[in-house]
């Protein structure tokens, strides 16, 4: 997980340094792109495999689990949260192309995605069968507009500066 946080932060300094002079850029496009190829291939990827063999042997040695509908909820969580591993090493491939889709803003709102994933799938192994599902539902999605009122706040202020 800190690889997934930390690797949008330095897309959003990538993306950024687009906005340094010439000769900044010239220094700041190849550290950056250093800095998440090293993240990318000795942090990021190696610990998502791990985690990933960890939870298929866990889930074979206890079958069982299968059969209780959080473990489905909390699978589908993952399953999304490895969709947005493949989406940044996209966006990394992309921004190594010199391809700038993406605006440092729109990454500051994807970089939560991973928070709302985490949350979410913590969430649902904590509390189990503990809760209702729609008030967890609706609990993520109050935490998902408390997430972005804090983006706009944020933006406001920067803009502000």
């Amino acid at each position: 997980m800190a690889g997934l946080f930390y690797i949008v932060r330095l897309f959003i300094y990538h993306i950024e340094a687009n906005d340094k002079t010439e000769q900044e850029k010239i220094v700041l496009h190849p550290q950056f792109e250093l800095m998440e190829s090293r993240l990318w291939n000795v942090i990021t990827t190696p610990a998502m495999l791990i985690s990933l063999l960890a939870g298929v042997y866990m889930l074979y040695l206890n079958p069982y689990l299968l059969e209780m509908d959080w473990m489905w909820v909390k699978l589908s969580f993952v399953v999304g949260l490895l969709i947005y591993h493949f989406i940044c090493q996209n966006i990394m491939l992309q921004l190594r192309k010199g391809i700038f889709k993406w605006t440092s803003m729109q990454l500051r709102i994807w970089n939560e995605v991973a928070t709302l994933l985490l949350f979410a799938i913590v969430f649902v192994v904590i509390l189990k069968n503990a809760l209702n599902w729609i008030y967890g539902l609706v609990g993520l999605f109050v935490f998902m507009i408390i997430i972005m009122i804090a983006v706009k706040i944020y933006k406001y202020f920067r803009l502000k500066n």
